[in-house]
């Protein structure tokens, strides 16, 4: 699908690293003078903070063993579907924050953990970019995917996801091991059946893989470094990605398959540079024309 108001979503899983492939496109866009309208997943949750502890709650003494921010009871799939399309057709929409911590929540006089009212879309931007946990998510009622001109899967392999997960958790919420293992494994039956079917809807993915050990990742003492691992980049469509131009700018990169090019974990803020710059062009030139 195109649109002349462009929808862009990266989608992973919470600790699969999408807040810094934000970041690369908010260079790119900051270099290519692109005024991208950031919407964030965790805004499209159905609950806040106290809520979602109180669902689960409820969810655990009906023996419920499953419910997660996955899964569609905990989000609002139908709002995020309407957001993509009612941009695509006519560059606006409606959305809100998520407040995090309390940095975020000061502005505007909440607790953390809480949203902001539902608001207008500042007008003219020039395309909406997200980044969470389902935007290419397809249920029975709801096709959000189809509705995004550019879909990026971030996934890495699922030990190092969890790997990232425990450590994030532990380290910037003071979980212990047996919470975030928990939580794990509350979210496995969500996982498979919201999340790991997005990423063959994407466009492009790209999987970190170790190339160190992280057979056991619940005692894992640290995370691998981006240079202790390999990028595979997945294109849906190879018709008319550069290849070649690709291999020799990445250096130590080779093709797997013919929709495939792997390469070294550190070059992926360059590939993603040398990837999507072009993609946002051809996007970009189909936006309606100013008088």
């Amino acid at each position: 699908m195109t649109t002349q108001h462009p929808v862009v979503a990266i989608t992973g899983s919470s600790g699969a690293g999408t807040t810094s492939v934000m970041r690369t496109f908010e260079q790119i866009f900051r270099r290519e003078k692109v005024n991208a309208a950031f919407v964030e997943g965790d805004s499209f949750h159905r609950y806040d903070r106290m809520g979602m502890k109180e669902q689960m709650e409820k969810a655990l003494a009906c023996g419920d063993h499953t419910f997660s921010h996955f899964g569609p009871e905990a989000n609002l799939f139908e709002e995020l579907e309407s957001l993509f399309r009612e941009y695509g057709e006519t560059g606006g929409g409606r959305v809100r924050r998520y407040l995090h911590d309390e940095g975020e929540a000061a502005p505007y006089r909440q607790e953390p953990g809480t949203f902001t009212p539902w608001e207008d879309l500042a007008t003219g931007t020039d395309l909406l970019f997200y980044e969470g946990l389902h935007g290419a998510v397809v249920t029975e009622g709801v096709d959000v995917a189809r509705h995004a001109d550019l879909l990026i899967g971030v996934v890495p392999v699922i030990n190092l996801e969890w790997t990232q997960k425990l450590h994030r958790d532990k380290a910037k919420r003071g979980y212990s091991t047996e919470a975030v293992t928990e939580t794990i494994l509350r979210r496995m039956h969500d996982y498979v059946t919201y999340m790991c079917p997005q990423f063959s809807r994407t466009h492009v993915n790209f999987q970190r893989v170790p190339v160190v050990d992280t057979s056991n990742p619940f005692i894992a003492r640290t995370i691998p470094a981006p240079d202790e691992s390999m990028l595979v980049i997945r294109f849906k469509d190879p018709q008319g990605i550069d290849f070649p131009y690709l291999l020799s700018m990445l250096h130590d990169s080779f093709m797997s398959r013919p929709n495939t090019i792997v390469c070294p974990g550190g070059k992926m803020d360059l590939a993603m540079q040398l990837i999507f710059t072009p993609m946002l062009w051809r996007l970009l030139e189909r936006r309606p024309k100013t008088p």
